[in-house]
């Protein structure tokens, strides 16, 4: 089940740019970047967590659990 990040959603709401949300986490802005443009990308929980402390949210928030497609859950189920 792909785990998708959905930082540049809660971000773009509370008008946080990549490069200030960069500086708010402590974190590099190409990891920024690389998050933003694919959210599937694999993280840390450090970097999980400095993101969810750098928008004020609950880490949860930032984590969204994809349903497996239709033909993985045929094959499951077969």
């Amino acid at each position: 089940m792909p785990i998708r990040i959905r930082v540049r959603e809660i971000a773009q709401q509370k008008g946080i740019s990549q490069s200030r949300l960069s500086r708010l986490a402590d974190l590099n802005v190409g990891m920024i970047q690389r998050i933003f443009h694919d959210p599937y990308t694999n993280i840390t929980l450090t970097t999980l967590e400095k993101l969810a402390r750098a928008l004020r949210v609950d880490p949860s928030e930032l984590i969204e659990l994809e349903p497996p497609l239709e033909e993985e859950q045929v094959a499951k189920d077969s």
